[in-house]
């Protein structure tokens, strides 16, 4: 049987960490590679990698998307964008040759929270294709949203929900430390919190509808506030620097609410380099209901590698699947590949 043949649209931290781990494992290759930087453009993606093998083909990286497209490929991780309207031309453009999608914006680990008629578009564009489409990550797409969803199958009934993640922004591109203002001034803080500009934690709105809608709880109400989290040392990480007085990232919080009162609470703090001022990372779960449950894992799952993990090991589950707009609870539950990816595959 062939390997499964992926391309990936995007070659930033989150695309060469998937291209790395696809070279580890059993049954599966990329065919292409395609990403703006007019640095990798034309370079064999090996040689961006600085990875010698004698055992994958020759790809080489190009700038022109419909010229990768015309590879043959069963999959594209598309690792691009964080909102649905600004990754759905391409999610589209892939689905109309025919190929299924893996994307790492976080809206599009539940896009019927923020945007419901793109969604039913590209559900609809999916089905009339014959693929499928799938959003997911570390963050949305599993610890606060999958995985919650997952504990309270061991419950009788659930009363209140808290997730918490305390996490490092340093293993991320310089397209999330954009978003969370990393190194950016207070001025600069209010000035792009009035105008918009500064998006903080994308997929709070996500990952609680992706719960409310798993429990069949309807929700009356959702809400969200963000806060700047100063440093007062010099830190540095590999894509983001913050100077003293100046953000580290921001603290987000929101809630879904019930009947006036909250139901799902969301916390999460996010910065470059936590620990150079005592701050422990780590996921924290806590249900109220019968039984109460509590899950911490300590130091946090790693966010980029997290990431990276789930993308790759969903490539199976994604062509397996019905044709249509997926999420995480739509999908058999994720796990590591360690044999051959093909084996996954129903005949």
């Amino acid at each position: 049987m062939d390997k499964i043949k992926v391309i990936i649209w995007g070659f930033g931290a989150m695309g060469r960490g998937m291209a790395q781990m696809l070279l580890m494992k059993k049954g599966v290759e990329i065919t292409g590679i395609c990403d703006l930087n007019p640095n990798f453009k034309g370079h064999n993606f090996l040689e961006i990698l600085k990875i010698t093998s004698s055992e994958h083909p020759d790809v080489k990286i190009d700038d022109d998307i419909d010229r990768v497209l015309k590879h043959s490929a069963d999959i594209v991780l598309l690792a691009t964008d964080s909102f649905t309207k600004d990754a759905y031309d391409k999610i589209t453009k892939i689905m109309g040759y025919g190929m299924n999608v893996i994307s790492t914006a976080e809206e599009m680990a539940y896009p019927w929270a923020s945007e419901p008629e793109l969604a039913s578009q590209i559900d609809n564009l999916a089905k009339a294709y014959g693929v499928t489409v799938l959003g997911t990550g570390i963050n949305p797409g599993f610890i606060m949203d999958f995985l919650v969803v997952a504990l309270t199958g061991a419950m009788v009934d659930v009363n209140h929900i808290e997730a918490k993640r305390i996490n490092s922004l340093s293993p991320f591109g310089p397209t999330v430390m954009h978003e969370q203002g990393v190194g950016i001034s207070l001025n600069e803080y209010h000035k792009r919190l009035m105008d918009g500009t500064l998006a903080g934690h994308v997929g709070f709105k996500e990952s609680v509808g992706m719960i409310s809608d798993a429990l069949g709880v309807k929700l009356d109400d959702f809400q969200q506030q963000m806060e700047p989290i100063i440093t007062t040392v010099d830190r540095e990480s590999p894509y983001g620097e913050a100077k003293s007085g100046s953000l580290a990232g921001i603290n987000m919080t929101g809630q879904g609410l019930v009947n006036g009162d909250v139901f799902i609470d969301m916390i999460h703090p996010q910065q470059i380099e936590p620990e150079m001022e005592g701050t422990e990372t780590g996921d924290y779960i806590t249900i109220k209901g019968t039984p109460n449950i509590n899950m911490q894992i300590k130091p946090e799952i790693n966010g980029g590698i997290g990431t990276i993990a789930m993308c790759v090991n969903m490539i199976p589950h994604v062509i397996n699947s019905r044709p249509g707009l997926k999420t995480m609870i739509d999908l058999p539950v994720p796990r590591a590949i360690l044999g051959d990816m093909r084996d996954l595959l129903e005949k």
